[in-house]
Protein backbone atom coordinates (compact mmCIF):
# COMPACT_ATOMS: atom_id res chain seq x y z
CA UNK A 1 0.00 0.00 0.00
CA UNK A 2 1.87 3.71 -1.29
CA UNK A 3 1.08 6.18 1.37
CA UNK A 4 -0.75 9.46 0.38
CA UNK A 5 -0.55 12.84 2.19
CA UNK A 6 -1.79 15.92 1.42
CA UNK A 7 0.35 18.33 0.33
CA UNK A 8 -0.86 20.84 2.80
CA UNK A 9 0.11 18.29 6.00
CA UNK A 10 2.56 19.66 8.42
CA UNK A 11 4.28 16.02 9.20
CA UNK A 12 7.43 16.37 11.71
CA UNK A 13 10.44 14.74 11.11
CA UNK A 14 10.42 12.65 13.74
CA UNK A 15 7.18 11.06 13.15
CA UNK A 16 6.59 7.76 12.33
CA UNK A 17 3.99 6.76 9.13
CA UNK A 18 3.09 2.97 8.65
CA UNK A 19 2.02 1.69 5.01
CA UNK A 20 -0.36 2.80 3.31
CA UNK A 21 -1.30 5.51 5.91
CA UNK A 22 -3.39 8.36 4.62
CA UNK A 23 -3.54 12.39 5.78
CA UNK A 24 -5.94 14.62 4.48
CA UNK A 25 -5.46 18.65 4.18
CA UNK A 26 -3.99 20.82 6.78
CA UNK A 27 -3.73 18.12 9.20
CA UNK A 28 -0.15 18.66 11.95
CA UNK A 29 1.57 15.48 12.89
CA UNK A 30 3.66 15.97 15.69
CA UNK A 31 7.48 14.84 16.44
CA UNK A 32 6.88 11.72 18.86
CA UNK A 33 3.82 10.30 16.88
CA UNK A 34 3.14 6.69 15.53
CA UNK A 35 0.64 5.84 13.42
CA UNK A 36 0.40 2.60 12.18
CA UNK A 37 -0.14 0.77 8.52
CA UNK A 38 -3.32 1.46 6.52
CA UNK A 39 -4.65 4.33 9.17
CA UNK A 40 -6.75 7.35 7.47
CA UNK A 41 -6.47 10.46 8.84
CA UNK A 42 -9.04 13.31 8.06
CA UNK A 43 -8.50 17.06 7.75
CA UNK A 44 -7.77 19.25 10.21
CA UNK A 45 -6.93 16.74 12.12
CA UNK A 46 -3.91 17.36 15.36
CA UNK A 47 -2.05 14.73 16.66
CA UNK A 48 0.57 15.89 18.97
CA UNK A 49 2.22 14.89 22.09
CA UNK A 50 4.05 10.57 22.72
CA UNK A 51 0.68 8.86 20.70
CA UNK A 52 0.82 5.89 19.51
CA UNK A 53 -2.00 4.52 16.69
CA UNK A 54 -1.95 1.52 15.27
CA UNK A 55 -3.75 0.15 11.98
CA UNK A 56 -6.15 0.52 10.20
CA UNK A 57 -8.07 3.16 12.40
CA UNK A 58 -10.00 5.63 10.51
CA UNK A 59 -9.50 9.58 12.34
CA UNK A 60 -12.30 12.06 11.08
CA UNK A 61 -11.95 15.39 10.43
CA UNK A 62 -10.56 18.37 13.08
CA UNK A 63 -9.68 15.52 15.61
CA UNK A 64 -7.40 16.15 18.71
CA UNK A 65 -5.04 13.68 20.03
CA UNK A 66 -2.12 13.91 22.36
CA UNK A 67 -2.50 17.41 23.98
CA UNK A 68 -1.26 17.98 27.58
CA UNK A 69 -4.23 16.97 30.18
CA UNK A 70 -6.60 19.46 31.57
CA UNK A 71 -4.84 18.71 34.49
CA UNK A 72 -2.99 21.44 37.00
CA UNK A 73 -0.54 19.48 37.89
CA UNK A 74 0.60 18.57 35.15
CA UNK A 75 4.09 19.75 34.15
CA UNK A 76 4.94 18.47 30.73
CA UNK A 77 6.31 15.16 31.81
CA UNK A 78 6.26 12.51 29.47
CA UNK A 79 3.14 10.40 28.99
CA UNK A 80 1.42 9.23 26.08
CA UNK A 81 -1.75 8.47 24.32
CA UNK A 82 -1.74 4.78 22.66
CA UNK A 83 -4.53 3.27 20.64
CA UNK A 84 -5.24 0.29 19.43
CA UNK A 85 -6.30 -1.21 15.95
CA UNK A 86 -9.32 -0.90 13.73
CA UNK A 87 -10.84 2.22 15.52
CA UNK A 88 -13.15 4.65 14.16
CA UNK A 89 -12.91 7.99 15.70
CA UNK A 90 -15.60 10.64 14.59
CA UNK A 91 -15.20 14.29 13.63
CA UNK A 92 -13.90 16.85 16.50
CA UNK A 93 -12.86 13.84 19.61
CA UNK A 94 -10.52 14.76 21.92
CA UNK A 95 -8.11 12.57 23.40
CA UNK A 96 -5.40 13.66 26.00
CA UNK A 97 -2.62 12.00 26.97
CA UNK A 98 -1.99 10.42 30.43
CA UNK A 99 -0.45 12.02 33.72
CA UNK A 100 2.46 10.96 35.74
CA UNK A 101 0.28 10.93 38.81
CA UNK A 102 -2.07 8.39 37.30
CA UNK A 103 -1.19 5.63 34.84
CA UNK A 104 1.06 7.65 32.74
CA UNK A 105 -1.14 6.83 29.63
CA UNK A 106 -4.34 7.52 28.19
CA UNK A 107 -4.74 3.78 26.42
CA UNK A 108 -8.00 2.43 23.82
CA UNK A 109 -7.70 -0.87 22.50
CA UNK A 110 -9.21 -1.88 19.30
CA UNK A 111 -12.30 -2.35 17.09
CA UNK A 112 -14.34 0.62 19.19
CA UNK A 113 -16.45 3.28 17.24
CA UNK A 114 -16.07 6.96 19.11
CA UNK A 115 -18.51 9.46 17.82
CA UNK A 116 -18.12 12.80 17.30
CA UNK A 117 -17.75 15.39 20.13
CA UNK A 118 -16.41 12.92 22.43
CA UNK A 119 -13.81 13.97 25.00
CA UNK A 120 -11.51 11.08 26.67
CA UNK A 121 -9.60 12.51 29.32
CA UNK A 122 -6.29 11.84 30.30
CA UNK A 123 -5.39 8.38 32.30
CA UNK A 124 -8.64 7.08 31.30
CA UNK A 125 -8.45 3.09 29.86
CA UNK A 126 -10.81 2.13 27.31
CA UNK A 127 -10.82 -2.28 26.34
CA UNK A 128 -12.42 -3.58 23.11
CA UNK A 129 -15.46 -2.96 20.52
CA UNK A 130 -16.61 0.00 23.06
CA UNK A 131 -19.36 2.68 21.86
CA UNK A 132 -18.91 5.93 22.83
CA UNK A 133 -22.30 7.94 21.46
CA UNK A 134 -21.83 11.72 19.90
CA UNK A 135 -20.60 13.86 22.52
CA UNK A 136 -19.84 11.91 25.68
CA UNK A 137 -17.66 12.87 27.88
CA UNK A 138 -15.05 10.95 30.12
CA UNK A 139 -13.73 12.80 33.02
CA UNK A 140 -9.70 11.40 34.24
CA UNK A 141 -9.23 7.96 35.06
CA UNK A 142 -12.18 6.71 33.72
CA UNK A 143 -12.06 2.59 32.93
CA UNK A 144 -14.29 1.23 30.75
CA UNK A 145 -14.26 -2.69 29.95
CA UNK A 146 -14.66 -4.43 26.90
CA UNK A 147 -18.21 -4.38 24.52
CA UNK A 148 -19.84 -1.61 27.06
CA UNK A 149 -22.26 0.62 25.20
CA UNK A 150 -22.60 4.57 26.18
CA UNK A 151 -25.29 6.27 24.44
CA UNK A 152 -25.35 10.51 23.23
CA UNK A 153 -24.72 12.84 25.61
CA UNK A 154 -23.58 10.62 28.68
CA UNK A 155 -20.93 12.39 31.43
CA UNK A 156 -18.90 10.44 33.24
CA UNK A 157 -17.27 11.56 36.39
CA UNK A 158 -13.54 10.67 37.30
CA UNK A 159 -12.42 7.43 38.81
CA UNK A 160 -15.60 5.59 37.39
CA UNK A 161 -15.04 1.99 35.80
CA UNK A 162 -18.03 0.55 33.91
CA UNK A 163 -18.23 -2.89 33.42
CA UNK A 164 -18.38 -5.05 30.48
CA UNK A 165 -21.72 -4.94 28.26
CA UNK A 166 -22.99 -2.79 30.45
CA UNK A 167 -25.65 -0.06 28.93
CA UNK A 168 -25.76 3.46 29.51
CA UNK A 169 -28.65 5.00 28.57
CA UNK A 170 -29.14 8.81 26.27
CA UNK A 171 -28.04 11.66 28.78
CA UNK A 172 -27.30 10.26 31.67
CA UNK A 173 -24.97 10.88 34.54
CA UNK A 174 -22.76 8.60 35.58
CA UNK A 175 -20.95 8.92 39.33
CA UNK A 176 -20.90 5.32 40.69
CA UNK A 177 -19.14 2.14 39.20
CA UNK A 178 -21.66 0.86 36.67
CA UNK A 179 -21.48 -3.21 37.21
CA UNK A 180 -21.21 -5.61 34.13
CA UNK A 181 -24.30 -6.24 32.14
CA UNK A 182 -26.25 -3.41 33.62
CA UNK A 183 -28.26 -0.92 32.08
CA UNK A 184 -28.35 2.34 34.02
CA UNK A 185 -30.28 5.64 33.22
CA UNK A 186 -31.03 9.08 34.79
CA UNK A 187 -29.37 11.84 36.90
CA UNK A 188 -27.42 9.96 39.00
CA UNK A 189 -27.73 7.16 37.42
CA UNK A 190 -30.06 4.50 38.39
CA UNK A 191 -30.16 0.65 37.32
CA UNK A 192 -32.71 -0.15 35.21
CA UNK A 193 -32.13 -3.80 34.55
CA UNK A 194 -30.32 -6.22 32.43
CA UNK A 195 -28.25 -5.48 29.28
CA UNK A 196 -30.18 -8.60 27.91
CA UNK A 197 -30.33 -7.34 23.83
CA UNK A 198 -26.30 -7.37 24.71
CA UNK A 199 -25.95 -10.59 26.07
CA UNK A 200 -27.74 -11.89 23.74
CA UNK A 201 -26.26 -10.58 20.76
CA UNK A 202 -22.67 -11.26 21.73
CA UNK A 203 -23.52 -15.00 22.35
CA UNK A 204 -24.18 -15.51 26.14
CA UNK A 205 -25.33 -19.29 26.52
CA UNK A 206 -28.92 -18.94 28.34
CA UNK A 207 -27.93 -21.06 31.15
CA UNK A 208 -25.26 -18.27 31.81
CA UNK A 209 -27.96 -15.83 31.67
CA UNK A 210 -29.67 -16.93 33.82
CA UNK A 211 -26.96 -17.38 36.25
CA UNK A 212 -26.36 -13.37 35.41
CA UNK A 213 -30.15 -12.77 36.06
CA UNK A 214 -30.06 -14.50 39.79
CA UNK A 215 -26.77 -12.43 40.37
CA UNK A 216 -28.56 -9.43 39.98
CA UNK A 217 -31.56 -10.41 42.16
CA UNK A 218 -29.61 -11.12 44.72
CA UNK A 219 -27.63 -7.85 44.40
CA UNK A 220 -30.75 -5.84 43.43
CA UNK A 221 -34.20 -7.87 44.68
CA UNK A 222 -33.02 -9.47 47.67
CA UNK A 223 -32.70 -6.18 50.48
CA UNK A 224 -29.02 -7.42 51.45
CA UNK A 225 -25.98 -5.50 52.07
CA UNK A 226 -23.50 -5.47 49.02
CA UNK A 227 -21.16 -8.11 51.09
CA UNK A 228 -23.53 -9.92 51.78
CA UNK A 229 -24.69 -9.71 48.43
CA UNK A 230 -21.29 -11.22 47.43
CA UNK A 231 -21.19 -13.41 49.82
CA UNK A 232 -24.55 -15.30 48.95
CA UNK A 233 -23.45 -15.26 45.02
CA UNK A 234 -20.26 -16.61 45.99
CA UNK A 235 -21.96 -20.07 47.92
CA UNK A 236 -25.11 -20.01 45.26
CA UNK A 237 -24.16 -19.34 41.69
CA UNK A 238 -22.72 -21.75 39.22
CA UNK A 239 -19.25 -20.66 38.53
CA UNK A 240 -18.66 -19.10 35.08
CA UNK A 241 -16.42 -16.35 33.73
CA UNK A 242 -19.12 -14.07 33.12
CA UNK A 243 -20.73 -14.28 36.92
CA UNK A 244 -16.85 -14.21 38.50
CA UNK A 245 -16.84 -11.52 36.32
CA UNK A 246 -19.45 -9.90 37.81
CA UNK A 247 -18.92 -10.86 41.37
CA UNK A 248 -14.90 -9.30 41.07
CA UNK A 249 -16.21 -5.92 39.28
CA UNK A 250 -18.78 -5.51 42.64
CA UNK A 251 -15.78 -6.53 45.03
CA UNK A 252 -13.26 -4.12 43.89
CA UNK A 253 -15.84 -0.82 43.91
CA UNK A 254 -14.20 1.61 45.65
CA UNK A 255 -16.70 4.45 44.35
CA UNK A 256 -19.81 2.37 45.36
CA UNK A 257 -21.58 1.24 42.28
CA UNK A 258 -25.32 2.32 40.84
CA UNK A 259 -28.15 0.97 42.58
Amino acid sequence: MKMSIHRTAIIASGARLGEGVKVGPFTVIGENVEIGAGTEIGAFVHLDGWTIIGRDNIIKDHVSIGHAPQYLNYKNEKTYVVIGNNNTIGEFVTIHRGTADGIGETRIGHNNLIMSHCHIAHDCNLGNNIYLGSSTNLAGHVNIENDAWLEELVGVHQFVNIGKLAHIEFQTKVTKDVPPFIMVNGHPARVEGLNYKGMKKFGLEPAVIDEIVRAFNILYNSGLTINEAVEQMDQELLASKEVEDFIRFIKKSTRGICR
